[in-house]
């Protein structure tokens, strides 16, 4: 069994941790994955400074709920094509990831995992996304590249989870998704 098919499995087989509430905002993410030389890789983007909120950070692509959405999925899909111009029909989803909030902005994140072909012609917006940013995997799970912090917000313990990549940090709700992502990858792909 590859990588692949080893993620796909052990994504539908566990139980998904949802988030809703009333004041958070629904959205969602494709944590997009794609086999390059031999080693697999993950696609970020780099927002630009235009945007309303979480300028100039990296993310997945995704973004918010709308209305003519009717799913999550659907959700990270679309804003993949108006972000990257990347079609939805080329996507093969494997599953899902546990929900994360952002502390900052209220919304309530559903990622996707989904391998997308390589190579492909993507092609930035430049509204919201200013570039893209491919990160092998190992490189994200090498040693000295991870960190984490523990601080009380509201009373309670948090912790965040940050990455360096190429001289840029990896924060926020994208750190917390790609960490639990990390995790599931390293225990099906053996390293």
């Amino acid at each position: 069994m590859n990588v692949k098919e080893k993620l796909k499995g052990t994504l539908s087989k566990r139980r998904k941790h949802r988030i809703t509430g009333s004041n958070l905002i629904p959205a969602a993410v494709l944590v997009p994955i794609y086999l390059k030389e031999g080693r697999y890789h993950l696609l970020f983007t780099q927002r630009t400074e235009k945007v309303k909120v979480h300028k100039g950070q990296i993310s997945f692509p995704g973004g918010a709920y709308q209305e003519g959405d009717g799913t999550l999925l659907n959700t990270a899909l679309r804003e993949c094509a108006e972000e990257i111009n990347l079609n939805a029909r080329r996507v093969e989803v494997l599953g899902e990831l546990d929900d994360t909030t952002t502390l900052t902005s209220n919304y309530a994140i559903s990622p996707f995992v989904g391998i997308i072909p390589w190579p492909y012609q993507f092609k930035v917006d430049g509204k919201e996304v200013e570039e893209i940013i491919e990160a092998p995997i190992s490189a994200l799970l090498a040693k000295g590249c991870a960190g984490k912090v523990t601080k009380a917000v509201d009373n309670k313990k948090v912790t965040s989870y940050y990455y360096h990549f190429k001289g840029r940090v990896i924060w926020g709700a994208t750190a917390a998704i790609l960490n639990q992502f990390l995790d599931i990858f390293s225990r099906v792909a053996g390293k």
